[in-house]
């Protein structure tokens, strides 16, 4: 795999003030890193629809991919995919749809995840849930198309436009 750059971002009013312990997002970028990106910024925002925008306007063009975790649910502060939304240029659904799919059966609380992704100029962001076995079970589903999706993205060679 070439080597890209990531960055997590973690959405959540309770660790940005300093009252929870942020596990997901170590837990990403652990995942990441193992996977063989270098993820070069961990950040904390609190949820948002301006937060979660303004962390992923930052990062763009510094790396290849920014996942976020947290914020996917059903609450009313849970508005990292409307953040996300208001900045994306193009939709990319296949990812979250294909982590919603993985948990049927396994976890029904996954079908209440409305995290979405896509892309902003040549960075691919995937919203990702909030919690630890979420984050997992997510990665472990669209790390296999990462690096030939931004491969794509970044209009570098890759086997689809050999």
């Amino acid at each position: 795999m070439t080597e890209h750059t990531a960055a997590v971002v973690t959405v959540s009013d309770r660790v940005s003030a300093g009252t929870a312990e942020d596990r997901s997002g170590p837990t990403a970028a652990a995942k990441l890193e193992s996977a063989g990106f270098t993820v070069i910024e961990c950040t904390v925002v609190p949820d948002g629809v301006e937060s979660v925008a303004g962390a992923l306007t930052h990062l763009v063009g510094t790396v290849d991919l920014v996942v976020t975790t947290g914020g996917t649910g059903l609450t009313p502060r849970d508005l990292t995919p409307e953040g996300t939304l208001s900045v994306l240029e193009r939709e990319a659904p296949g990812f979250a749809e294909a982590m919603r799919a993985a948990t049927f059966g396994k976890n029904p609380h996954g079908m209440l995840s409305r995290g979405v992704s896509g892309t902003i100029g040549s960075t691919l962001v995937i919203n990702l849930p909030g919690s630890v076995r979420g984050v997992e079970e997510s990665l472990d589903v669209v790390l296999p198309a990462l690096s030939h999706g931004i491969e794509l993205l970044v209009n570098a060679s890759s086997d689809h436009n050999a």
